[in-house]
């Protein structure tokens, strides 16, 4: 079983929790999911978000009033105005820090083919960004005693980021990804416990990036 995975776990954003407000949010798609741990994740599109809106007190009002929550629509750019995206991502209490989130972007050219580009967005630490990428948060985790330090990542990571590369005459979908510092992989744990060298009895990698990823927002022009 060292091929298996942890199981995962979906989020909605619903009003109320209820059978039918719960029904409500998986119908509208307001929706994410994670590999495992309860981490947090809410990501809004518009026009017109700001650099100050991420430090909001209340994310959500400023997301729900300047654009659409993720799973929605956006829809002819206001003269050519770029998509930009209200992000905020909160660890899970008892889990790992987080190490940064990304916005995945896909288009459609004029030719009819498919493209994908990933960005770093946001980030813990002073890394400084090349090329829409950050490097390596670093690694606390001993693998021997199956166990890590949260002494690397943030708690809570937020932005807005604005597309540098919007084209408002190109379909194109966004969605994000929020990676948490590395941690022992399930199968590390498992063969501690059991007296077994991890890398050795296991044959696989012995730390993960537990992740979560939001539904899409997509643009048609």
């Amino acid at each position: 079983g060292w091929d298996s995975a942890a199981q995962g776990i979906t989020g909605a954003w619903s009003t109320a929790n209820t059978r039918e407000a719960l029904t409500a949010a998986f119908k509208r798609k307001e929706v994410y999911a994670t590999s495992g741990p309860r981490m947090q994740l809410r990501m809004f599109g518009g026009f017109e978000f700001e650099a100050g809106d991420a430090d909001a007190r209340d994310i959500a009002a400023v997301g729900y009033g300047g654009g659409v929550p993720m799973g929605g629509d956006l829809a002819q750019a206001p003269n050519g105005a770029p998509i930009s995206l209200l992000i905020h991502a909160v660890k899970d209490p008892v889990g790992a820090n987080l190490d940064r989130v990304q916005v995945i972007k896909g288009w459609l050219d004029d030719d009819g083919e498919t493209h994908e580009r990933v960005y770093d967005v946001a980030w813990a630490g002073q890394r400084t960004a090349a090329n829409g990428k950050v490097l390596a948060i670093g690694n606390t985790v001993d693998v021997a005693r199956a166990t890590y330090e949260n002494t690397i990542g943030s708690a809570e990571l937020s932005t807005v980021w604005v597309d540098p590369d919007f084209d408002p005459d190109e379909r194109a979908f966004y969605y994000v990804r929020v990676l948490e510092i590395p941690t022992p992989r399930y199968s590390t744990y498992d063969a501690v416990a059991l007296g077994l060298d991890p890398e050795l009895a296991t044959d696989r990698p012995a730390t993960i990036q537990e992740r979560a990823f939001s539904s899409p927002i997509w643009y048609t022009p």
